[in-house]
């Protein structure tokens, strides 16, 4: 199924799970602190009114009551433009190159998430 708004046809490799984590991300000498709608081990949505541009490169930090911090470097791979407005704007980051030990917290991270919207009925 294509990303709503996207235009890309479907070639994910991870499944994406709902979150109401936020993140800052850094990247064209702009910094967002903004909501994550969805989260995969191959990267994220960003809900945000100021995207970065499509091809950007970014850092991000991920942080969770009680977890240490992800950081990860991403590419900004989509964008939803505000004018789309059956759906939350922003832009669509796709993590690139993550160790191990990064990856093993993500996962970590996303095994929790899931495990929360078990327990709040999120159908997703």
């Amino acid at each position: 199924m294509p990303e709503e708004g996207s235009g890309l046809s479907e070639n994910r490799k991870h499944t994406r799970i709902p979150t109401q984590l936020r993140c800052w991300c850094e990247g064209d000498n702009i910094t967002l602190y903004a909501r994550i709608t969805n989260l995969s081990e191959g990267g994220l949505f960003l809900r945000t009114s100021t995207p970065l541009a499509r091809g950007a490169r970014a850092v991000v930090r991920l942080t969770h009551a009680g977890d240490a911090d992800i950081h990860a470097n991403a590419v900004v791979v989509w964008l939803r433009e505000e004018e789309e407005r059956a759906f939350p704007p922003g832009m669509g980051l796709r993590f690139e190159s993550l160790d191990g030990e990064t990856l093993g917290r993500l996962r970590q991270m996303i095994a929790q998430q899931q495990q929360h919207q078990v327990k709040v009925g999120w159908a997703g």
